[in-house]
C-alpha cells in the first residue's frame, strides 16, 4: 500500500576510448555509474537556429553533467550533420563509439515552439536512427550498465525496435530501465507501449502521456491511483509524472511524492526539460537518495532548463551543488571534451 508525504573516424574513437579509461583510473577511489540512452539521435530545426537532440542524447549529457560514464546508442549519416553532432556529443564528454555512419542522413526535426514555450515537433522519415544496430561491443555494454534510457519514438522501425530490446534484455537485473515515453505524432502502438513497460523497470511520464495510458489500459481517471495501478500491473520500481507547472508526482512501491511546480518562472522553451528531469532522477535512484530529494532535484534542473535556450545548456553551480550535497560526496567534475582527430 502507498503510504502519503508531502513531496557519442576509427582513430578519433580509438583515442576516445583511452581517454574514457583514463576518466575511470582517475575516478576509481568513487563509484562511477555507467549510463546509456539508446534510441533517436538528431537535429532540432528552430526557425533561427538548429540544435543537436534526441531524447536519449539529451538524457546522456545531462546524466554526464551530473556524474555519470555516459554513452549513447544510436546512428548518424555520413553526412555533415552526422560529423557536427558527434563533435557536439564529444564535447559535451559523452562516449560516441556505438553511433555507426549509416547510408541514411541523419535525423532531423522542424521544432515551432508556441507562445508558452511548448514545442510541437515533424519528425524527417527513414533517417539514420530507425536503422539502430546492436554489434556485439554494445551488447558486452550493456551488462555493464548502471542505468539505460529508451522511449517509444525510436521504436517507429523494426530494425531500431529490436535492437532497443536486445540491449535491454542483456542488461543486469540491477540495471535501471527507464522508459521516458516521450509519446509523439503517430509514432506509436499499443503493442510498442505495452513491450516497454514490460522491459522497463522505471517509466517516466508527462500528464498528457498518462492520459492514453489511462486509455489504452483501463486505469483509473484519479491520477494516483492510476499510477499504482500502472506500477503494479508491470511490476514497476519507479514513476514519475511530469505536471509542467503544477509540478511532479513520483512514487515507488512503498510511497508517493508531490513537488510543487516552481512559481513566477520564465519560460524561454521547454526543449530538453523533460530529459533532464529524467536524467537528475536516474542519477538520484543511482545514488539512492530520498524520492523526496529525487523529486525536487529533478524538478529544479528541468525548470533551470526551462529558462534556457536549448535543450542542455550548463547547469548552474549551485544546483550542481546542491545534487553532490544529496549524493554524498564531490562526483561531479568538470567535463574534458573527447579530443577530435
Amino acid at each position: 500500500m502507498i503510504n502519503q508525504s508531502a513531496f557519442r573516424i576509427v582513430n578519433k574513437r580509438n583515442s576516445n576510448e583511452n581517454i574514457l579509461k583514463n576518466r575511470m583510473n582517475e575516478m576509481q577511489d568513487i563509484e562511477k555509474y555507467i549510463v546509456t540512452g539508446i534510441g533517436e539521435l538528431l537535429w532540432d530545426i528552430l526557425p533561427e537556429t538548429k540544435v543537436p537532440g534526441g531524447a536519449p542524447a539529451n538524457f546522456a549529457i545531462h546524466a554526464r553533467k551530473l556524474g555519470a560514464e555516459t554513452t549513447v546508442i544510436s546512428a548518424i549519416g555520413n553526412d555533415k550533420d552526422g560529423q557536427d553532432i558527434l563533435e557536439f556529443l564529444e564535447k559535451k564528454g559523452v562516449n560516441t563509439r556505438h553511433i555507426p555512419l549509416t547510408s541514411s542522413p541523419t535525423g532531423t526535426v522542424n521544432v515551432i515552439v508556441d507562445e508558452l514555450g511548448k514545442p510541437d515537433y515533424t519528425i524527417a522519415e527513414n533517417s539514420a536512427w530507425d536503422y539502430i544496430s546492436l554489434p556485439e561491443k554494445a551488447q558486452e555494454l550493456a551488462g555493464e550498465c548502471h542505468a539505460v534510457c529508451f522511449g517509444s519514438l525510436a521504436q517507429r522501425n523494426k530494425t531500431s525496435r529490436e535492437s532497443i530490446g536486445h540491449f535491454l534484455k542483456a542488461t543486469s537485473s540491477n540495471c535501471l530501465r527507464i522508459f521516458d515515453i516521450n509519446l509523439r505524432k503517430n509514432y506509436y502502438s499499443p503493442e510498442i507501449i505495452t513491450n516497454s513497460l514490460v522491459l522497463a523497470n522505471v517509466v517516466k511520464l508527462n500528464d498528457e502521456e498518462l492520459l492514453v495510458l489511462q486509455k489504452m489500459f483501463d486505469l483509473s481517471n484519479h491520477t494516483e491511483q492510476a499510477l499504482q495501478e500502472l506500477l503494479e500491473r508491470f511490476d514497476l520500481r519507479h514513476i514519475a509524472l511530469t505536471l509542467g507547472a503544477q509540478g511532479s508526482i513520483m512514487l515507488n512501491q512503498e510511497q508517493i511524492h508531490h513537488q510543487p511546480g516552481i512559481k513566477n518562472l520564465t519560460i524561454r522553451d521547454t526543449i530538453g526539460a523533460g530529459d533532464s528531469f529524467t536524467a537528475a532522477m536516474c542519477m538520484g535512484l543511482l545514488h539512492n537518495m530520498p524520492l523526496a530529494t529525487i523529486n525536487k532535484l529533478s524538478g529544479s534542473i528541468a525548470a533551470f532548463v526551462c529558462t534556457q535556450a536549448g535543450a542542455t545548456p550548463d547547469l548552474p553551480g549551485q544546483l550542481i551543488h546542491e545534487f553532490e550535497r544529496f549524493a554524498g560526496s564531490d562526483i561531479i567534475k568538470p567535463i574534458t571534451p573527447l579530443t577530435t582527430i
